[in-house]
C-alpha cells in the first residue's frame, strides 16, 4: 500500500487519511481543530485549481491572473460580497464555526505552501499561466455568488412579458404555484422603465465567466430526496436518499469525505471549498437537502433625483445612495479603481440617468450567517432528530428541504431558510423602492409546515409545490415560482407502491428514466391516422412505447426531439397567435419559450393539449410536426429508424473551466484531460433521473453526485461522485468513476473502521511541522 507523509504547519498532534480505492478520504484526527486543518489540507491536495478558481471568481479577483477582460466579472462580483460586521456573521452560525474556518484554511494554506515549495501543482496552473493565492478565513463567509438564488430572473424575465406582451402570454411563459395565483403590478411601479439588460451585472456575478449557453432559467438546478421508514424497507431500517441536480462539470462540483475526531464522525458530501459535510450521516442521523425554492430577492426600482443620480426617492424625501471604491488588480496592467454603488437595499446593479431610474437588488443571502452551505456546520454532529431539527433553524441560504432519518425508525422533513416577510405584496415582480414595499424581518421557523414519521411512512420532496392546501400565501408567501411536479409525482409513484425497498433499489430509482409528460401526451395519438410515410414511422414507434427514455430506446430520441423541438413551438405560436400582432408573434414566441431550448418545464405545453380543441386543430398540429421531427430525426441518426437511439443524441461530455478560459484568449486545443465523453445517457429533465440538456443534446444539468444511506446499518449505504473523487488530471480518480455514473451504477459508501481499512488502497500521514514522518 502507498503511504506518504506531509509535514503541515499548525497540527496539533497526527491525523492519518485513508483513501478507499473510490477514491473518499477517511480523515482521523484526535481534535476538531487538527480534523478541520486536516480537511482543508487534503480539499487543497485533490482540488486546488477548483479551490482557487472559486475564490478568484468569488472575491473578484479573476483579472489579477486572467487579465483586462475579466475586470467586469471582478467589479460584479464585489457588488455581491458580505459587507456586515464579521462578529455577527460568523455568530450567526453557531459557536466554534469562526475557529472551524480559521482550521480549514489554515490546510489550504499549507497544502498552497507544500505545492510551492515542492513544485508539484497541478497542470491547470502551468496552462493558464498562474499561480494558487493564500486564503484568509473570511473568504468562505464573504463569498456569496456560487449559491442558487431565487427568483430574480423570474422577476425581470415576468416584468418585460408583462410589458411587451400582456399576462396571457406570462401565463404561457411560466406556470405559477398555488393554481389561480392572481399577478398583479405592484402600485408605482413602470414597466417601461426596465431595461432589458437590468440584469447584466448581476449575471455576469453569478454565473461562471467560462459558462456556456446563457443564465439558466429556474428548473435546471434541482435535486430528489425522500427518506422511508422501516415499514416501507426490506430490511426494518430506515432508508434515506438524497441526488443533488446541479451542472454537470469537470471536476464534480461535490467531494464526498469522512470526519472523525472526539464527539464527531461525519461521512458525506460537500462543496470541495467548505468545511464540514452537508448531506450524509454522522452515525446517529442521516440527512439529505433539495433547494426549497424561497423567494429571497427582490428588484428594487428607484425614482432618482435629476440633479443627482445617486440620490433616489424615498419616503417624502431625497435619499444618497453610499458608494465604496474598489482596487482590482489586473494582471499586466494597471489596477483598475472602480466604485460601487449601494442603496438602503443593495447593491446597485444598472442605472438609467436618461430615464432618472436606478435599479438595486434586495437578497437574504446578503445577511449574516447566509453564505451558501455554510450553515451545514450547525447540523452536519446533531445526535438526534431534534438536535438536527434545532439547527435548521440557523439555516440562512439557500432555501432547502431537509430529510433526515435516525437508526429508531424516525423519518422527517423540515424546510429551513430565511422567507423574507413581504405584506400586501408577494415578490412576483419588481417594486419601487421608495419606501412602500420593505421586508418586515424573516418568517419564524415554525410558521413553515415540517413532517415527522408520516402516516404513509415515506416523505419525498423534489423542489415541487410543497406546502399544504391550507398554508395561508397571501400573508405568509413563500414563492409562486416552483419547479414543475414530474419528478416527485414521479418518486411519489414507486415509493408509494412497495414496502421492500432496499438501498440498491433507491439507486434504480434515482436514475429512473420514466418521463410522466410523455405519458401524458402519447395517448393523445391514439386514433390518429396518416397516409405521410413519416408520420407513419413516428406513430410507429411511439405507439406501445412505456415513456422511458432509455438511452437504447428509438422512441426517446423521436419524442425528445418532437415533443420540444416541434410541438412545444408549434403548440406556443398558436397560442399566441390570437394574443399578439402577426408582425411580432416570433418574438413572442422566442420570450416564451424555455431559455434551455431543448429543456425546461413543460407545463403550460401540457395544458394547451389537455384543453379543449375548440378549433379542430390540434390533431393536425400533432401529426405535422411529429412529420418534421421524423424528418429532423432521420437528419441527425440517419434513415433507419431501427439504428435509432437516444443515447446517441442525449451524452454526457464534460469540460473543464480551463478549456473556456483557454478559449477566451483565442486557444482552442486544450489538453486532452480538459474533457470527458461523450458516453450515452437516458432520461432528461423531467425524469428522476434529471439529465437536461443543451440545444446540441449535450447534457448540462444532473446528478453528479448521489447517495443512498443505509440508516443503522451505515456500511450498507451506497454512493456516486462523476467524473470522480480528485480534480488533480494526473490522479487516478480525476475519471475513475465515469463510466459507473453514466451507466447509472454507484459504490459502497463504507464508515466503520473495519471496512475502511478493508477498502483503502493508500495512506496518507499528516504530522506537526518538525515531526518525524513515517
Amino acid at each position: 500500500m502507498e503511504v506518504t507523509g506531509f509535514e503541515v504547519p499548525g497540527l496539533a498532534e497526527p491525523v492519518e487519511i485513508l483513501v478507499d480505492r473510490w477514491g473518499v478520504p477517511h480523515l482521523y484526527a484526535a481534535s476538531r481543530a487538527d480534523l478541520f486543518l486536516a480537511q482543508g489540507f487534503n480539499a487543497a491536495r485533490e482540488r486546488l485549481f477548483q479551490l482557487d478558481l472559486w475564490r478568484r471568481r468569488g472575491l473578484g479577483l479573476l483579472a489579477e491572473v486572467f487579465g483586462e477582460r475579466y475586470v467586469e466579472h471582478d467589479r460584479a462580483a464585489r457588488l455581491f460580497l458580505y459587507r456586515g460586521d464579521m462578529a455577527e456573521e460568523w455568530a450567526a452560525y453557531g459557536a466554534g464555526r469562526e475557529e472551524m474556518a480559521r482550521s480549514f484554511v489554515a490546510g489550504i494554506n499549507a497544502y498552497v505552501a507544500h505545492a510551492h515549495a515542492a513544485g508539484s501543482l497541478s497542470p491547470e496552473f502551468a496552462e493558464l499561466g498562474c499561480t494558487p493565492a493564500y486564503w484568509h478565513h473570511s473568504d468562505l463567509a464573504r463569498i456569496r455568488t456560487h449559491g442558487l438564488f431565487y427568483n430574480l430572473r423570474e422577476e425581470v424575465a415576468r416584468a418585460r412579458t408583462l410589458r411587451d406582451f400582456g399576462p396571457e402570454a406570462e401565463e404561457l411563459r411560466k406556470v405559477r404555484e398555488p393554481e389561480g395565483h392572481t399577478l398583479r403590478v405592484p402600485e408605482g411601479l413602470d414597466l417601461d422603465v426596465i431595461p432589458d439588460d437590468v440584469l447584466r451585472v448581476y449575471n455576469l456575478a453569478t454565473v461562471p465567466p467560462w459558462a456556456t449557453g446563457t443564465p439558466p432559467r429556474q428548473g435546471l438546478d434541482g435535486s430528489n430526496n425522500w427518506v422511508l421508514a422501516p415499514s416501507r424497507t426490506a430490511t426494518g431500517r430506515p432508508l434515506l436518499a438524497n441526488d443533488p441536480h446541479r451542472a454537470l462539470g469537470l471536476p464534480s462540483l461535490r467531494y464526498l469525505a469522512h470526519l472523525s475526531a472526539p464527539g464527531l464522525d461525519v461521512i458525506g458530501a460537500g462543496e470541495p471549498a467548505l468545511p464540514g459535510i452537508s448531506i450524509g450521516h454522522n452515525g446517529n442521523i442521516a440527512f439529505g437537502l433539495t433547494i426549497f425554492p424561497i423567494d429571497q430577492e427582490d428588484l428594487y426600482v428607484y425614482r432618482t433625483d435629476p440633479a443627482d443620480p445617486h440620490s433616489y426617492a424615498y419616503g417624502d424625501g431625497w435619499e444618497r445612495m453610499t458608494s465604496v471604491t474598489e482596487q482590482i488588480p489586473v494582471k499586466d496592467s494597471e489596477p483598475v479603481h472602480t466604485r460601487l454603488w449601494f442603496t438602503r437595499h443593495g447593491p446597485v446593479v444598472h442605472e438609467h440617468p436618461g430615464k432618472q431610474a436606478a435599479f438595486a437588488v434586495r437578497a437574504a443571502w446578503l445577511g449574516p450567517g447566509t453564505a451558501p452551505y455554510l450553515g451545514s456546520a450547525s447540523y452536519m454532529g446533531a445526535q438526534s432528530p431534534d438536535a438536527f431539527t434545532a439547527a435548521m433553524r440557523r439555516w440562512g441560504a439557500p432555501g432547502e428541504n431537509q430529510v433526515y432519518a435516525a437508526p429508531d425508525g424516525t423519518i422527517g422533513w423540515r424546510p429551513a431558510g430565511r422567507v423574507p416577510r413581504r405584506r400586501g405584496w408577494d415578490g412576483t415582480l419588481p417594486v419601487p423602492g421608495d419606501g412602500r414595499y420593505e421586508w418586515d424581518g424573516f418568517l419564524d421557523a415554525d410558521e413553515l409546515p415540517a413532517e415527522r414519521d408520516p402516516e404513509q411512512g415515506w416523505f419525498a420532496t423534489a423542489n415541487q409545490h410543497n406546502l399544504p392546501p391550507d398554508y395561508p400565501h397571501t400573508e405568509r408567501p413563500v414563492t409562486h415560482d416552483w419547479y414543475a411536479p414530474f419528478r416527485h409525482q414521479r418518486c411519489a409513484e414507486a415509493l408509494a407502491a412497495r414496502h421492500d425497498w432496499t438501498a440498491a433499489a433507491c439507486v434504480e430509482l434515482q436514475t429512473d428514466c420514466v418521463s410522466l409528460p410523455a405519458r401524458r401526451v402519447l395517448p393523445l395519438l391514439s386514433g390518429l391516422e396518416s397516409t405521410d410515410p413519416r408520420v407513419r414511422t413516428g406513430l410507429e414507434l411511439l405507439r406501445g412505447w412505456d415513456g422511458a427514455l432509455r438511452a437504447e430506446s428509438a422512441a426517446a430520441a423521436l419524442f425528445e426531439v418532437w415533443f420540444r423541438r416541434h410541438l412545444r413551438p408549434a403548440l406556443l405560436r398558436r397560442a399566441l397567435r390570437d394574443l399578439v400582432p402577426a408582425a411580432r408573434l416570433e418574438e413572442a414566441l422566442a420570450r416564451v419559450l424555455p431559455v434551455e431550448s431543448d429543456s425546461g418545464d413543460p407545463r403550460a405545453e401540457l395544458r394547451l393539449l389537455g384543453a379543449p380543441d375548440l378549433d379542430g386543430e390540434r390533431a393536425q398540429l400533432l401529426l405535422t410536426s411529429l412529420a418534421t421531427a421524423v424528418a429532423a430525426v432521420a437528419e441527425l441518426l440517419g434513415e433507419d429508424p431501427d439504428r435509432w437511439s437516444w443515447g446517441d443524441l442525449h451524452r454526457a461530455e464534460l469540460r473543464h473551466p480551463v478549456a473556456g478560459l483557454l478559449a477566451r484568449k483565442g486557444v482552442t486545443q486544450a489538453p486532452g484531460w480538459c474533457g470527458l465523453g461523450p458516453l450515452p445517457r437516458g432520461g432528461s429533465g423531467d425524469t428522476v433521473g434529471a439529465a437536461a440538456y443543451l440545444p446540441d443534446f449535450r447534457q448540462n444539468a444532473g446528478a453528479s453526485f448521489r447517495m443512498v444511506v443505509d440508516v443503522g446499518a451505515w456500511d450498507n449505504s451506497l454512493a456516486m461522485n462523476s467524473p470522480g473523487q480528485s480534480g488533480d488530471p494526473r490522479s487516478p480518480h480525476y475519471a475513475d468513476l465515469f463510466e459507473a455514473w453514466a451507466a447509472d451504477g454507484a459504490f459502497p459508501l463504507v464508515y466503520s473502521r473495519s471496512r475502511v481499512e478493508a477498502e483503502t488502497v493508500q495512506r496518507l500521514v499528516l504530522s506537526p511541522a518538525g515531526a518525524a514522518l513515517n
